[in-house]
């Protein structure tokens, strides 16, 4: 190393080091005043709880409720539809209903029963019988009990609720968590059944697998067990801690006891829950490609030396985001005009390569008065304050800051109109970072005081109920700005924090996970589980946050972040820049090859995010999504389903070369090289350094496009099957179509009917059918007979297309 250069890397770390040592000294005075704070104005309640509710004393029905008066509390038990039901024990502080998007449900014809111990509520699909106690079990239409509830306790201003859970019973989601799948399995130092806290956490830099709490916390979860699998939501957004060993137990601090019970298959579950909290609406198309991140751009040439780069070594890319280091003193809704001295002409030169401009934004204002937002902020009265109505100030990296009060509406409004100003000069989304929210800390709660007052939309409450809810309303006004002033382009936001109902707004990234293989398998069961907690656009920073994975490393986890949705690479300020050619060959070609399978794929993408805006299902699902009876896949945490075709097998091992997995029923066709292997067993897959394991379901269409053409991959059915293609313009809000694929087979024939739906025209030149797992001897379309080349027919839309073969 020559002389200049160690010079220069001491005179780095010299001046890290003092940046640093700013902030550390921020964090302990910061932790030194909030411990103070708490213990000056937290105040002890004095309500007298109850270990039971005492005994029913009537109960009468009121529509599609009934309310039950107990001696210590009333209880509304209230059906939104025959399988969908709100449990309402009517003491506490009741929630504001940010989660929920729907209120306008159609009456529900309900029957009201007294027996000699208990009283029965019933539709023509779920039947609860309240015992006399408060206890509370819930049946499906055939009788079957799928959830035995105890009678819930009240203490001081919160609740404990439980219920029993079965031996074989498995529980999935709480929103992002760092654990194993099944959330019951996971086990805490002592070997005892792990707890789960619900309170938005940053990890301030890195965390490892089994980390708790994770950014996003959400008290929904899902039983499965032998006779069925069903959904809670608890609609409360205070502080509360789960587990999950003998009973499920949710212990929170405050709040009124208002949750939900759904049952069905996984898919019935989530299209439940997400007609209550709301369904992510169709993405633009763009965002289904590449992104590619870097703390520590800084310039406008080194973007454009990123995005030029991409192009020079054939690599497709959608967009590119900007961190904190590319603002002005790292402030919200700036980005430094010395370094970007034409942002809307440099906008505009990525946008004709093909590629987005992100930038970052963090809730935490600069506490200045030379900070126009902080003016405003201050006229408008839209700052968290302290009981005493003095300001709340943290640190976060612009320093000493004050934070916007979401929960006000004025608040919100206000904070979308800044971002008018940044779409003007083409940014195209915004990445919400720091918005648990975020404070600089030396030890306790990284946020800011559980004493800080909220406006709660007029009635008032404290930071334990409000934190939790912090980053889905930031989120909500960023949204509805981007709807207001773009209202030509669909919003991309992409959130750190947030609760349930986060989904209609934004997507989320899995946060600063380390760099190492233990975190890459990791990264599957996190997102899986967010997806079963109706967060259905998720992804990780390939290759891990902080860290120098090797060449092995990233380029397994970018094979596995191909098939999820959001697929971006992001990294630390203090870690080597990160990149597909970083590691030289062969794993820049074998990165490219994965690279343009996504983009050959994004038709299929984007109709499973057409499926989502419809449904509410997520694009990546457990193994068990359409077999839930089927035990044997309940705990596979290592692979997943993109969609209802693909099944795909990371590898998760350092100088894995092969993997096993137990395949749910049916036929699978190995995508490589066209094997078919039967379904309901364990196999062994080959996984070379240049693929991973991935499968296709017998009976799909997949999807793909290249030059303008729609190739249509075909598994042919055992007997028959359907599949639904959306397109449209790729953005905004224009017309649209459909075309419907019906799939006949018998011993030699193959029948593939096609209808079109829509305004929307046909937007490829031609078309092309490949068969897979079925040798073509002749083939008609629409009664003409047509030649055959390889497995593959050229042609133009058609109305039916019949294959002999075998």
């Amino acid at each position: 190393m020559s002389v200049l250069k160690s010079i220069q890397l001491k005179l780095k770390f010299f001046v890290g080091s003092l940046f640093y040592l700013k902030y550390a000294i921020h964090a302990y005075i910061y932790s030194l005043q909030r411990d103070g704070l708490e213990r000056q104005f937290t105040h002890l309640s004095t309500e007298v709880g109850f270990a039971k509710p005492g005994k029913i004393l009537s109960a009468e029905q009121k529509g599609s409720s009934v309310i039950l008066y107990f001696e210590l509390a009333e209880l509304e038990i209230y059906f939104l539809t025959e399988d969908l039901v709100r449990i309402d024990w009517k003491l506490g502080i009741a929630p504001i209903p940010y989660a929920i998007a729907k209120n306008d449900w159609q009456d529900v014809e309900i029957n009201l029963e007294q027996t000699d111990n208990d009283w029965v509520i019933f539709s023509s699909q779920v039947k609860i019988i309240v015992a006399v106690d408060g206890s509370l079990k819930f049946c499906d239409r055939s009788g079957n009990i799928l959830r035995e509830e105890l009678p819930p306790q009240r203490k001081n201003e919160g609740w404990v609720h439980q219920a029993q859970l079965r031996k074989e019973e498995r529980i999935y989601g709480l929103g992002e968590r760092a654990s194993s799948l099944n959330l019951r399995a996971a086990k805490d130092e002592q070997q005892q059944s792990k707890t789960y806290r619900m309170w938005n956490f940053d990890a301030a830099g890195m965390y490892a697998p089994g980390s708790d709490p994770m950014y996003l916390c959400i008290p929904v979860y899902v039983g499965m067990h032998s006779d069925g699998s069903y959904l809670i939501f608890y609609e409360n957004s205070f502080d509360a801690n789960f587990t999950f060993d003998e009973t499920a137990t949710a212990d929170f601090v405050g709040g009124r006891l208002r949750y939900y019970f759904t049952y069905g298959s996984p898919g019935q579950l989530l299209e439940r829950y997400t007609q209550l909290t709301g369904r992510a609406s169709l993405p633009p198309r763009w965002a289904l490609g590449y992104h590619q991140s870097k703390w520590g751009y800084r310039t406008e040439q080194t973007i454009r030396e990123e995005a030029q780069a991409f192009q020079a070594y054939d690599l497709p890319l959608s967009a590119i985001h900007l961190d904190i280091d590319c603002q002005v003193g790292n402030r919200a809704f700036t980005i430094d005009p010395e370094r970007f001295p034409n942002l809307a002409g440099f906008t505009q030169e990525l946008a004709q390569l093909g590629v987005q401009f992100i930038a970052i934004l963090n809730p935490g204002i600069k506490y200045s008065r030379h900070s126009n937002l902080f003016l405003e902020g201050q006229i408008l009265d839209g700052f968290c304050k302290l009981p005493d109505g003095s300001l709340v100030v943290a640190p976060v990296w612009p320093g000493w800051c004050v934070f916007p009060d979401f929960t006000n509406p004025k608040v919100r409004s206000w904070w979308s109109r800044q971002y008018a100003y940044l779409l003007d000069v083409g940014v195209a989304g915004f990445w919400h970072d720091m918005n648990e929210p975020a404070a600089f800390i030396l030890w306790g709660d990284r946020s800011l005081p559980k004493v800080t007052q909220h406006f709660m939309e007029g009635r008032g409450g404290d930071h334990r109920e409000a934190h939790n809810v912090y980053g889905l309303l930031q989120a909500e006004a960023a949204y509805e700005s981007l709807r207001q002033y773009r209202a030509e382009k669909r919003p991309f936001i992409v959130s750190r924090a947030g609760w349930a109902g986060l989904g209609r707004y934004a997507w989320i990234w899995t946060g600063d996970i380390e760099c190492s293989w233990g975190a890459l398998r990791q990264t599957v069961a996190t997102v899986v589980g967010l997806g079963l907690s109706g967060i259905p656009y998720s992804g990780p920073d390939i290759g891990g946050f902080q860290g120098n994975p090797g060449g092995e490393l990233y380029l397994r986890w970018f094979q596995m972040a191909t098939f999820l949705t959001f697929y971006r690479t992001h990294a630390a300020n203090n870690v080597e820049h990160r990149r597909p050619w970083t590691y030289g060959e062969p794993y820049l070609s074998i990165i490219r090859s994965f690279l343009q399978l996504r983009y050959r794929l994004l038709p299929y993408f984007y109709t499973l995010s057409w499926e989502t805006a419809q449904k509410g299902y997520p694009p990546v699902r457990p193994l068990f999504w359409s077999n839930s009876d089927n035990s044997t896949l309940w705990d596979v945490e290592d692979a997943f389903l993109l969609g209802d075709a693909l099944l795909v097998c990371p590898i998760v091992e350092d100088g894995g070369r092969s993997r096993s997995v137990i395949l749910p029923p049916g036929t699978w066709y190995n995508f490589w090289d066209d094997s078919a292997i039967a379904g309901e067993q364990q196999v062994t897959l080959d996984a070379p350094l240049e693929r991973i394991p991935l499968l296709v379901k017998a009976g799909s269409i997949l999807p793909m496009e290249e030059n303008k053409q729609l190739i249509l991959h075909i598994y042919p059915p055992v007997q028959a099957s359907e599949y639904i293609l959306y397109s449209d313009a790729n953005d905004g809000y224009g017309a649209s179509r459909l075309d419907k694929f019906r799939m006949s087979r018998d011993a030699n024939n193959l029948e593939l009917h096609w209808e079109q739906e829509g305004d929307y025209p046909f937007s490829y030149t031609d078309v092309q059918l490949h068969l897979h797992g079925f040798d073509i001897q002749q083939a008609w379309i629409d009664d003409t007979e047509i030649a055959i080349q390889e497995q593959k027919l050229s042609c133009h839309p058609f109305k039916k297309v019949r294959l002999k073969g075998q």
